[in-house]
């Protein structure tokens, strides 16, 4: 079994959930401050930082559309002055809900020169020299990235200025866009040295991509490891009897999955409390046996099938 402190180092805390009062996230609204108020949640998320770093997480994700997270988190950086947490944020989506709960559009995505530098700008403003990994934020297979030498050009200024450079990924073809991306050079060297893919009990689907890149000697970064929340609240019932048997909740059984891949060098968790957050680390506790394995295998959903209903999830 791997150390306990072990595991604890290779996890995250991603602050998507705790940056902007309306997210697709279930079971965190009834967790969340009565008013959801700007200063509640900065409130709330240097709470939930300060308890992960007390515990042992030395990673924060943020970008640039998750309301004022890089705020939040530029804030808490000042505040405690821990120089050991690494951080990752990324470009590409604008929030434009304007700190409301209800509204049509809460986030707009614009893989553009213009938009990466302004972004970058922002970033910067904000967190200076603290951003270890910046990241294009869900990139596919038909993004113009791939055909845009300019953006291409800009992003590689930033890698050699010291910055790395990453990219998240989403929808059914995640093996798809990052195989494109390995293939990608700037300047005689790849233009990335990361990717964040969503990777979790229901679909596994782009995890021999990861393993690969893995080798090749890129970052693997996992997200959405409890599949916006799925997997804690309406957890299925195979699921459950695994967490009874444990003793733990089904969260920690599903970040106990991604743990067990070896290519996870960061599994991102999103708590939005510390009783979450608690719940959460049981994980590293967790020693997943064979059949423990088996079943949780055959959890996996067709992709296409999982990416669907993960549109649907509504933000709130």
């Amino acid at each position: 079994m791997i150390p306990v402190q072990q595991s604890v180092q290779r996890l995250g805390i991603g602050l998507a959930a705790l940056g902007r009062p309306a997210y697709i996230n279930l079971g965190r609204t009834g967790v969340l401050p009565a008013q959801r108020t700007p200063r509640a949640m900065r409130d709330l998320t240097r709470t939930v930082l300060d308890a992960a770093y007390e515990r042992g997480i030395r990673w924060v994700d943020a970008a640039r559309s998750y309301g004022s997270a890089e705020e939040f988190l530029a804030s808490w950086l000042r505040e405690r002055g821990h120089e050991d947490v690494s951080v990752s944020s990324k470009w590409g989506y604008a929030y434009v809900a304007d700190w409301q709960l209800e509204t049509e559009v809460h986030e707009i995505k614009e893989h553009s020169v213009e938009r990466l530098r302004m972004q970058w700008m922002e970033t910067r403003k904000l967190l200076g020299d603290r951003v270890d990994l910046y990241q294009v934020h869900s990139l596919t297979t038909d993004s113009p990235l791939f055909d845009d030498l300019a953006l291409q050009y800009e992003l590689a200024r930033i890698r050699d200025s010291g910055v790395r450079i990453g990219f998240s990924t989403s929808g059914a073809a995640q093996p798809e866009t990052i195989e494109r991306a390995w293939e990608l050079e700037v300047g005689g060297r790849q233009l990335f040295s990361s990717v964040q893919a969503t990777w979790n009990s229901l679909e596994p689907s782009v995890g021999r991509v990861l393993s690969e890149v893995h080798t090749g000697g890129w970052q693997v970064l996992v997200k959405e490891t409890l599949a916006n929340g799925r997997l804690a609240v309406a957890a299925p019932d195979v699921l459950q009897e695994v967490a009874r048997r444990h003793g733990v909740g089904t969260d920690a059984i599903a970040i106990a999955h991604v743990l067990r891949q070896k290519w996870a060098d960061v599994v991102l968790i999103g708590p939005v409390s510390t009783e979450q957050l608690d719940s959460n680390l049981a994980a590293c506790q967790v020693e997943l046996s064979d059949a423990d394995l088996e079943v949780l295998r055959s959890l996996a959903w067709d992709p296409a099938t999982y990416w669907g209903e993960r549109a649907l999830l509504p933000w709130r």
